[in-house]
């Protein structure tokens, strides 16, 4: 129990070092120094962009351990690297922001850095959780893991605005650099002893009789299961999340509520979600199943997104912040049950490959739904003139993903894939 509870470590130090850079980092960067906003968005978007790389570093710890250790020690060199890129991030933003050339060349530079160790680390832990339990054990530990994160993040930004209360560079220095040693410190509780030797290294001889190229052609790209599957995911979080950074302006222009209001609109969000991952871990897997659970998810958010459509028509504000922790709590039970269904796609010997599917689908999901939620919204605004027309536009679209990510679900089947069949002695599906 106590090496249980000891991973936990690592999901809440990657949610604390992800409120540092995506909350505290990218305010100061805009606000305190002035930098254009489209350049620290394709800053903060290079973590996401090399989120295929999951996949090769899945490969690798799948095959190629290190002092016997499939995860654990890919998980320690990622933590270094993240806490290097944080550190790095804040002394380029402090150094090189008058320098605008200087600093997209070095904060390049840094957000690469701290990108290849974010993905590392966190394909390399969702594959140990992946093979540490079994059975329904499995979905459970990897959604309550998912609360550490949430509330790691929750915590942590907590302390940075307390630490952050009057900006000043040599204090975000010297926060980067505290958030930074947290991070590594954490990990190092976390990782050592997860894994069992022997069994690591006798499923990394299994798993590397084939080059990284095949097993990708093999058990990716020809299974038609992990396509649809990688499909879901990415409609899932496009839909879900194209109106992230929207809502709040959405209240505010649609609904005239006031900064306050709207600022308060990311508490009810998280809220909900926090409420349905502790609900689906505790209770709600083992009721219903992952897929029913990601089904019943997508369901409710349709309807919700349908009615949040319809407070803006009706110019109802105060039924929104109900209506907005509906969605983090949709977001929460759909997240969980997804989750736990590609848990369920993996093997022992393909965990991290299997996991950097889902990565990767994740953070390109929620890469796209940025993109498209701004560009949907400001061509029906410079189209029509309108606010309203707008937003509703995005919200349709929305539904429209989101249906068409719940259709795809109802064909998916873990038992079919291929990888399953790999070492199981039975005959591989066709494509």
């Amino acid at each position: 129990m106590a090496h249980h509870l000891r991973l936990a470590a690592f999901p809440v130090a990657y949610g604390l070092g992800g409120v540092l850079i995506g909350g505290t980092l990218n305010r100061v960067m805009i606000a305190e120094f002035g930098l254009p906003a489209t350049l620290v968005a394709l800053l903060f978007s290079i973590p996401l962009l090399l989120s295929p790389l999951r996949l090769w570093f899945g490969h690798c710890s799948d095959g190629h351990p290190i002092g016997g250790r499939r995860r654990e020690p890919y998980m320690l060199l990622g933590a270094l690297l993240i806490g290097g890129g944080v550190y790095a991030i804040a002394w380029v933003t402090g150094r090189f922001a008058a320098s605008l050339p200087v600093f997209a060349a070095a904060g390049a530079g840094a957000f690469l850095l701290y990108g290849v160790g974010r993905n590392l680390a966190h394909n390399s832990y969702h594959a140990l959780v992946a093979e540490k339990f079994t059975g329904g054990r499995r979905a459970r530990a990897m959604t309550l893991y998912e609360v550490a994160t949430l509330l790691g993040a929750v915590v942590g930004a907590g302390l940075l605005g307390r630490a952050m209360e009057h900006y000043d560079p040599n204090r975000l220095l010297t926060v980067a650099g505290g958030v930074a040693l947290v991070v590594v410190l954490l990990t190092f509780i976390a990782a050592p002893g997860q894994e069992t030797g022997g069994v690591a290294v006798e499923r990394a001889g299994r798993a590397r009789e084939k080059p990284f190229a095949q097993v990708l052609r093999d058990y990716v790209f020809a299974d038609p299961q992990v396509r649809r599957l990688f499909v879901v995911v990415i409609f899932t979080f496009t839909g879900t999340l194209a109106q992230d950074v929207l809502l709040e302006p959405y209240g505010a222009l649609v609904l005239g509520m006031s900064v306050g209001q709207t600022t308060r609109l990311t508490m009810f969000w998280g809220l909900g979600v926090l409420v349905a991952m502790l609900l689906s871990g505790l209770l709600l897997l083992r009721w219903l199943g992952a897929l029913r659970l990601m089904r019943i998810g997508l369901g409710l958010s349709i309807v919700v997104f349908s009615g949040v459509a319809a407070v803006g028509l009706a110019g109802a504000p105060e039924s929104f912040r109900w209506l907005v922790l509906g969605l983090g709590f949709c977001a929460g039970l759909t997240g969980a049950g997804m989750l736990s269904s590609v848990v369920e796609f993996t093997t022992p010997e393909r965990a991290g490959l299997l996991m950097g599917v889902w990565g990767m689908a994740n953070m390109l999901g929620h890469a796209a739904g940025s993109l498209m939620g701004g560009v949907i919204v400001d061509t029906l605004r410079l189209a029509t003139g309108s606010a309203l027309v707008a937003y509703t536009g995005l919200f349709a679209f929305e539904v429209t993903l989101l249906v068409a990510a719940l259709g795809l679900s109802l064909g998916l089947s873990p038992a079919r894939t291929r990888v399953q069949a790999e070492f199981a002695g039975a005959p591989v599906p066709e494509s």
